[in-house]
């Protein structure tokens, strides 16, 4: 395992368009083979996985009016709201069968670890969360290219509650479905739990904390570390420019269809927005905050020309994969959320 240090220039980068295209370059363009890991602080900004609408789930008015970044990442999960409090953590997997991070109870176990040894009581909690006294600090997800996995998460140590509760619009049937009324019931900074003699500690001190612990060394320059080249830098550049750095991925296309349903299931927040003209339905597009290795598109164009009928919407679902596409939900349950009977 090593280090791959995202500082450019010597300096750490804090822009979070950047930082979130890393990933995505790592293991599709540049492949280092073995077990990475890249750890860094994000400016203020909203983090919105790669199936959700934008214009659901944030507020853009307040994000626009305090100059806080929308960003899109390549894998699916929830909205989160990131600032200098916020510690982003990823495993960078590239054709290494001997990694053990395929699984979310791997992913999260050296963040447990560390959180442990300072005394705190973490725990994994769930399908993807890690918890303390059932509060949530951390959300995981992963996305799969070929032989090659990004997987990790977003650590809240010291994160502007405020300013979270402002600019995000969670789901209320998903917070129902947890037992809580808000958000702020079920979320929690790392900081107030740690001992005294680390309440002075600021987000970096964490990292640095955290990567320490990770390697098994006492500071960072005994950690073994990769240094992304310029070369590697005017290939992200690049990348930035043509896609991640643009309106069209980041806050997508709001369709504007005529219905619109949502429903929080086991595998999360399922949402449709369609059309139906003559009884026929002629526009499309999925969204959620669901993981899925599968291509959530193939549901889409199944659905497309189908009548809107239940009979009719199961054959077209039962053609279209769900447990590879979108997870283990079933077509009958799908064809209900279109139908409206979970509202």
């Amino acid at each position: 395992m090593f280090l791959i240090d995202t500082n450019r220039d010597s300096k750490p980068l804090y822009d979070p368009i950047i930082n979130q295209s890393l990933d995505n370059y790592l293991i599709q363009t540049k492949r280092i083979q073995g077990h990475g890991i890249i750890a860094y602080i994000n400016h203020p900004a909203v983090i919105i996985g790669v199936h959700q609408n934008a214009y659901a789930e944030v507020n853009l008015s307040y994000l626009k009016a305090h100059n806080i970044d929308l960003v899109r990442r390549s894998s699916g999960g929830g909205a989160v709201y990131q600032d200098y409090g916020n510690i982003i953590f990823e495993n960078i997997v590239v054709n290494d069968p001997t990694a053990k991070v395929d699984n979310y109870a791997a992913i999260g176990a050296p963040i447990l670890s560390a959180l442990q040894d300072l005394g705190v009581n973490a725990q994994l909690s769930g399908r993807n969360d890690l918890v303390i006294e059932g509060k949530k600090f951390c959300g995981m997800t992963m996305v799969k290219v070929g032989d090659s996995y990004a997987a990790g998460g977003t650590i809240m140590f010291d994160l502007d509650n405020q300013a979270a509760r402002q600019v995000l619009t969670p789901n209320q049937e998903k917070l129902q479905s947890k037992g809580v009324k808000s958000v702020d019931k079920r979320i929690t900074n790392i900081k107030p739990y740690l001992p005294a003699q680390y309440q002075h500690w600021t987000g970096e001190d964490f990292k640095n904390y955290l990567l320490c612990h990770m390697f098994g060394v006492k500071n960072l320059a005994e950690i073994e570390t990769y240094s992304l080249t310029a070369a590697d830098w005017q290939n992200i550049d690049n990348n930035l420019k043509t896609k991640y750095k643009t309106d069209e991925w980041n806050f997508g296309k709001n369709p504007g269809y005529h219905e619109y349903v949502s429903h929080h299931f086991d595998i999360g927040t399922v949402a449709f927005n369609y059309t139906v003209t003559d009884g026929i339905i002629t526009e499309c597009q999925i969204y959620g905050d669901f993981i899925t290795k599968g291509d959530v598109e193939v549901i889409d164009q199944r659905l497309i020309g189908t009548k809107y009928e239940r009979s009719a919407l199961i054959q077209a679902l039962e053609k279209s994969n769900l447990e590879q596409n979108l997870g283990k939900i079933g077509p009958k349950t799908v064809a209900d959320l279109i139908l409206k009977k979970y509202e």
